[in-house]
């Protein structure tokens, strides 16, 4: 019982934790971020498994997840206020050419990634040139040009 509730608290705190950090956090990772996720996944391992190193223990805690993980997919699908709780909605950033500064300080998000997934989706090179850019829920940016 107690790796059920070792895997529970730490599931919990790591989807607050990268709630916390925002859209923008997973969608573009740099080698820096690779690191921290792994010096992340050794921390966790110690506070999950505990003293108890055994396979049966590794199995009740993966099974942990997997049934929280299941278990927030089923509530977010039945409930907005869950789903917006756990996932933010798509945000615009860009209305008509005019960057929203204060959403994409918010947002951690600048005009050179606006125009970098805007010259990937669509060979656009000036912010004039887009009627909307989205921040979507994932972390990409979606461009909708003029």
């Amino acid at each position: 019982m107690e790796s059920i509730l070792r895997a529970a608290v730490v599931y919990l705190f790591l989807v607050l934790l990268f709630r916390i950090a925002g859209k923008r956090t997973l969608a573009q990772m740099s080698p820096f971020d690779v690191i921290l996720l792994l010096v992340i996944g050794e921390s966790t391992q110690q506070a999950l498994l505990g003293e108890d190193f055994s396979v049966a223990n590794a199995f009740l805690v993966i099974a942990t997840f997997v049934g929280l993980d299941v278990l927030l997919g089923w509530a977010r699908q039945r409930s907005a206020a869950v789903d917006h709780v756990l996932e933010e909605p798509p945000l615009v950033i860009v209305v008509d050419g005019k960057p929203m500064r204060d959403r994409m300080a918010r947002e951690r998000v600048d005009e050179a990634d606006i125009l970098h997934a805007a010259r990937d989706a669509h060979g656009l090179c000036r912010m004039e040139q887009i009627r909307y850019a989205v921040l979507e829920s994932g972390g990409g940016i979606s461009v909708i040009p003029k």
